[in-house]
């Protein structure tokens, strides 16, 4: 089966009525749970941005706080679990301050995290791929919006 681009599926969604449109968002909404999650956050969450970064924030505390901590194997896997569920909250939203405000405090958690981060390689190269990934991600923000970043960025580094 041929899939089709998305400008050729633009096309013929915009000959299609209301009622068909509807029906199609609901059978897609069946074949996979990231296209209702996505589905949620446009219908219910994207108009208070502040109040879905909130959510995401508590969904991490508590994914933070499930963590095996009896090895350091677990905690990595787990680190990772949490970092792909961020990166899939941020897609749904596709605003760079939500993306950067959400990896800032992935960062933060994993700093605080006990046991630290420091004693396993791993990890410590994670955090540091994040910090520098957000270093870049800032720089494209409005120029307020840097500054109040940076300082939160270079207090995370020391």
């Amino acid at each position: 089966m041929h899939t089709e681009s998305v400008s050729n599926i633009k096309k013929e969604l915009q000959h299609l009525s209301q009622e068909e449109l509807i029906t199609l968002c609901l059978r897609l909404s069946r074949f996979k749970k990231e296209n209702k999650e996505l589905l949620t956050y446009l219908l219910f969450e994207s108009h208070d941005e502040q109040g879905y970064i909130d959510a995401v924030k508590m969904t991490m505390d508590s994914q933070f706080e499930e963590i095996n901590t009896s090895s350091y194997f677990y905690i990595k896997k787990s680190v990772r679990k949490i970092l792909r569920g961020v990166q899939k909250y941020i897609r749904y939203s596709l605003k760079k301050e939500t993306e950067v405000e959400l990896l800032l405090y992935f960062c933060k958690k994993l700093k605080e995290f006990s046991p630290s981060i420091n004693n396993n390689i791993t990890l410590k190269n994670l955090f540091d791929r994040q910090i520098n990934g957000l270093r870049k991600k800032i720089s494209v923000l409005h120029e307020d919006l840097q500054y109040d970043y940076n300082i939160e960025l270079d207090s995370l580094q020391q």
